[in-house]
């Protein structure tokens, strides 16, 4: 019966930061560099937030697109933080994690065959969902151009089927972020074009030394923009599952029926704790953004010394090394090293094609990990030499 089965279900692989983060359980002393999970636990007054609504059984279903004061509090933080404009009352909707919130954008503005322009290397959650949504993905590669999406870099590739341009920045893998500058470029390119652009700004509250721009501030772009953001990097809050989508009313109207019928309605004592983090925890990411960025410079460091080629990232909490000077596939690169030196990492191909020749490190972990995995490394390294 398998042959019933959707192809496109089919074709999706498991993602291969899974793959190489579930084989670190097997080997014993194996230290890991893989996840994006933040090593700072919930904050406490988040967590007994979430406690008090259990409490008080505030379990039951909410509104659709979430609790009327937590959409109130997220339009307060957004133009707060990023001077960003959405109406709690038809332009919110709180979703079941930032995930989610990409899947009912492109199940809502896709149509089969559409096109999406996505820079590459590039997360890879992206490109099942766009297919599972009829979509076609089309990658830009990046990687001769700073590991950035520029208006110059991105112009040869629309055409009349291109439906979304996504942009995630700061960039989950590479850390990179578009300088104002870039961002308005981008926004003159495609201001008269009939096309939509998903805005993943997950990581906005972790940027170091620049300040977090999106191009739905800008001029006329916010009528065709949809931004996805959440709680999982920003307040440490992972397992809650807390993201929401700002857009225009137009699409909002659209994009909470997917939702609807996809989760009903985020989990209720989650969405009680995301209130108190957006607003008595407003700032909760300013100490931990300090502790990334002291890592950032410290891995950063490391690498450099050990003669292996990067961009330094100004966002976000990994780091793209490249490892072609070594002669190795990236796959081969991180097998080796976890076996002989017991050190995970990513390798660059689980960010589609164009990641090849790099590796991805996330630094969201401990001063005392970050040191003695750097110390293995350099150790295999030097092996390589």
């Amino acid at each position: 019966m398998e042959h019933l089965i959707n192809p496109q279900v089919k074709e999706i692989q498991i993602s291969g930061i899974r793959k190489i983060s579930n084989l670190v359980s097997t080997i014993p002393g194996a230290l890991t560099l893989t996840i994006g999970q933040p090593d700072f636990p919930t904050p406490r007054h988040i967590i007994e937030a979430g406690q008090r609504a259990l409490d008080q059984n505030k379990t039951v279903y909410t509104q659709n697109p979430g609790l009327i004061e937590l959409r109130e509090a997220v339009s307060n933080f957004v133009k707060v933080k990023y001077g960003q404009t959405y109406r709690a009352a038809d332009e919110i909707i709180v979703t079941a994690g930032a995930s989610e919130a990409v899947d009912i954008t492109l199940r809502t503005i896709l149509t089969p065959g559409a096109e999406v322009i996505i820079p590459a290397p590039i997360y890879p959650g992206y490109e099942p969902l766009i297919r599972l949504a009829g979509g076609v993905p089309v990658y830009v590669d990046t990687r001769e151009n700073g590991l950035k999406l520029t208006a110059e870099l991105l112009k040869p590739y629309l055409t009349e089927k291109t439906r979304c341009v996504i942009l995630c920045y700061p960039s989950n893998p590479t850390g990179q972020v578009l300088s104002s500058e870039e961002i308005v470029n981008i926004a003159k390119l495609l201001a008269e074009r009939d096309l939509f652009i998903l805005s993943d700004e997950i990581y906005s509250e972790l940027v170091y030394g620049v300040r977090h721009q999106s191009i739905a501030t800008v001029g006329s772009l916010r009528e065709k923009t949809i931004v996805i953001n959440g709680l999982s990097k920003s307040h440490a809050m992972t397992g809650w599952r807390i993201g929401f989508t700002m857009a225009p009313a137009y699409i909002t109207e659209h994009m909470v029926k997917v939702h609807q019928y996809n989760v009903t309605c985020a989990s209720s004592v989650s969405q009680y704790a995301a209130l108190e983090a957006l607003t008595v925890g407003i700032d909760d990411a300013l100490p931990m953004r300090e502790a990334y960025e002291a890592r950032r410079d410290y891995v950063y460091g490391r690498l450099v010394a050990m003669g292996i080629k990067l961009e330094k990232p100004d966002g976000a909490f990994y780091l793209f090394p490249s490892i072609a000077k070594f002669g190795l596939s990236s796959q081969e690169f991180a097998m080796r090293l976890l076996q002989e030196e017991h050190v995970a990492v990513v390798p660059g191909d689980a960010f589609t094609p164009y990641g090849e020749g790099y590796i991805r490190i996330s630094y969201a972990y401990a001063q005392d990990v970050l040191e003695q995995s750097l110390d293995r490394l350099e150790r295999f390294v030097s092996k390589l030499k």
